[in-house]
């Protein structure tokens, strides 16, 4: 019933410094961990590495590996396809090649090194956002494309999951919408399909909620007496175009009802939230100590520790409870092994000898609460927690 848990790392923190599998499978050893994300901004990208590049690049990680006992549990997306709309550009002609020419390969580089591929690559204009019928259709293309990778990645072996983000042109931003996404592609493709839960990343929804009847009713009061407009999301919408109209309040409350997906709800905030409801589906967690204010990746040391909301056994505690709740129709199997990943970025001005040390710091404190690699959930919070 529970998942055994593994602790990893992301090499981005490795990106343009060291670069050779050798070189940041040794420090990830040396850290003490045994399990790696390996991301496509640390040289392994197919949009910027020939196939034979990436044949050298998976050989190297393979001799490595039976060097360092270290393995390449699952391959990321990076920086290169987070920039763009990649899966979601207007243009089909964009959609089709990152669908074909980038997440399709980088299943197939999954499935040699016996690796899971999570990933995010895709984003909204707002163009798209702003027309209810467009997004529709934007929508339901997004979720046709992930059913077919779904598919592809199943038959290849490879556990497929997609990050869920914190702002509403990155789908899925909220709770019920990721659920609805993973259920979406499960009852289409027949296979399972995973999130990721970064424990960074609710950090902008409660910039987005919905505002109650008062708050819009201030809005349209303001600008008719043309005063400045209180900070209020409304969702897109031209508010000066209905504020002659005498049911402009109403209009606007119809309009946002409209755009429902523009719009977050208060637990759509809250890290500990997304792990009750959903941490059973999330194959890999991303870890970063946050003060629930910025996702800026930081580090766990004492600093940010103290100042962090992260708490490992609140963390722990938060995936016990997803999955001793009744299972839900409609999802597919709960994950029987979460990798628990640490995500450290190393600023470009950062100095090398203080990223490997946070990188140490990290992995040590992370070991206190996931002592062994491979043990069940619940012996975890039983030991550990108590």
């Amino acid at each position: 019933m529970f998942p055994e848990i593994y602790l990893a790392v992301d090499n981005c923190f490795a990106s343009k410094r060291w670069t050779e599998p050798s070189e940041w499978m040794r420090i990830v050893r040396d850290a003490g961990i045994f399990y790696v994300e390996a991301s496509a901004d640390t040289e392994c990208d197919p949009l910027y590495s020939p196939p034979e590049v990436l044949q050298d690049w998976i050989e190297a990680v393979q001799a490595a590996s039976a060097r360092t006992g270290v393995r390449v549990a699952n391959l990321y997306s990076g920086h290169g396809t987070y920039a763009t709309l990649g899966l979601a550009h207007p243009d089909p002609r964009v959609r089709d090649h990152i669908q074909h020419r980038w997440l399709e390969p980088m299943i197939r580089n999954a499935a040699v090194l016996g690796a899971g591929l999570g990933f995010f690559c895709h984003a909204f204009p707002q163009s798209v956002l702003r027309q209810p019928e467009r997004y529709a259709e934007a929508e339901a293309d997004l979720i046709a494309r992930l059913t077919q990778l779904a598919g592809a990645a199943w038959q290849a072996g490879v556990s497929l999951c997609i990050e869920q983000m914190y702002s509403p042109h990155q789908i899925p931003w909220t709770i019920d919408g990721a659920a609805r996404m993973v259920q979406a592609v499960y009852d289409r493709s027949g296979t399972p399909f995973y999130l990721t839960l970064d424990t960074g990343h609710q950090v902008g929804q409660r910039r987005f909620l919905l505002p109650p009847r008062a708050a819009v009713e201030a809005v349209v009061a303001a600008l008719r007496q043309g005063q400045a407009p209180p900070d209020v999301w409304l969702g897109l919408i031209d508010v000066v175009e209905l504020i002659d109209e005498p049911g402009a309040v109403e209009r606007l409350l119809t309009e946002m009802q409209r755009r429902a997906y523009l719009f977050a709800a208060e637990e759509d905030g809250d890290l500990y939230a997304w792990l009750r409801r959903l941490g059973c589906y999330a194959s890999i967690i991303h870890l970063q100590q946050t003060d629930g204010l910025s996702s800026a990746h930081h580090p766990f040391t004492e600093p940010y520790n103290r100042q962090g909301i992260v708490v490992p056994e609140r963390l722990l505690r938060a995936l016990y409870d997803s999955y001793v709740q009744t299972e839900a129709a409609g999802f597919p199997p709960r994950c029987k092994a979460i990798y628990l990943t640490i995500e450290l970025f190393s600023g470009t001005a950062e100095r090398p000898e203080h990223s490997l040390a946070n990188i140490r710091e990290s992995a040590a404190y992370w070991r206190r609460f996931v002592p062994e690699d491979g043990l069940k959930l619940d012996e975890l919070v039983r030991s550990v927690i108590g």
